[in-house]
């Protein structure tokens, strides 16, 4: 299991818990964080034990992005590495968090800005804290959006009110963020971990094999005509209906209990 003193790793039934663990730099991202962080995601795609995740970060922030000192630093010295980091690093994040084929959450504890929104945005469900808020402010820095911004925020709330956010570079707290559907729910503070566990342990003691298949049908439907949609439910509906967890939620339904799941 990946672990190191900037992401911390924790396991509980069957959820991985991810945290950013930079807490006095509001967990931006370094290149170590940004190394770890994709090893770490992979790792936790490919562990069949793990069922679901979540992603989160210590102190008051979720992550505030990229590490402004370290890009700086990197630049004056010449160094090539910060022109490369969006294809090395934060594309290759994003993709394994859109295409896991379990559930991941989001537990948005603080601030969360640029490329740490962004990885917000990629999860399946967005639990935020009262004190949370997002910002897209690549270009109050002359930059554009990075990390599938441009791609997955539009589809939360809509082109125009993305273009309002990555444009005027406004911060956007919890409340407004519900309002928007930008978030799943918003909780008080102190509840936020021990929430995000709960909606984490539910999904993992679900049908995973059909979560995946979910997460796929709805990513083809986004950008199909329907009669493509209509066919990629019918190939998964198709494959699901021989899995042994939906054999169980029949016999479950039959016999008046609760299915178990085992993910197959």
């Amino acid at each position: 299991m990946t672990t190191s003193d900037v992401l911390l790793t924790a396991d509980a039934e069957g959820v991985r818990t991810l945290t950013l663990n930079r807490p006095k730099a509001y967990n931006s991202m370094t290149v170590e964080l940004k190394e770890l962080l994709l090893a770490a995601l992979r790792e936790a795609a490919e562990d069949p034990e793990v069922r679901a995740v979540v992603i989160t970060g210590a102190g008051k922030a979720f992550c505030a992005g990229q590490d402004l000192k370290e890009h700086v630093g990197l630049l004056q010295a010449n160094d090539p590495a910060p022109l490369h980091t969006v294809k090395e690093h934060y594309n290759p994040i994003v993709k394994t968090i859109v295409g896991m084929a379990k559930p991941v959450i989001a537990a948005i504890n603080g601030p969360a800005a640029g490329a740490g929104a962004a990885f917000a945005y990629a999860s399946d469900l967005r639990i935020a804290a009262t004190s949370a808020n997002f910002l897209m402010a690549f270009a109050n820095v002359g930059l554009g959006p990075d990390s599938g911004a441009s791609w997955t925020l539009q589809r939360l709330i809509g082109l125009g009110r993305a273009a309002e956010l990555m444009l005027l570079a406004r911060t956007v707290d919890s409340a407004e963020a519900l309002t928007l559907g930008l978030v799943s729910e918003v909780v008080p503070d102190e509840e936020l971990a021990a929430r995000a566990q709960a909606v984490a342990a539910r999904l993992a003691a679900g049908p995973t094999v059909a979560y995946a298949k979910i997460k796929g049908v709805l990513a083809t439907a986004a950008e199909s005509t329907l009669d493509e949609a209509l066919a990629a439910e019918d190939a998964a509906q198709s494959a699901l209906g021989a899995t042994a967890d939906h054999a169980e939620a029949v016999e479950a339904f039959v016999t008046k209990r609760r299915p178990t799941f085992q993910g197959k």
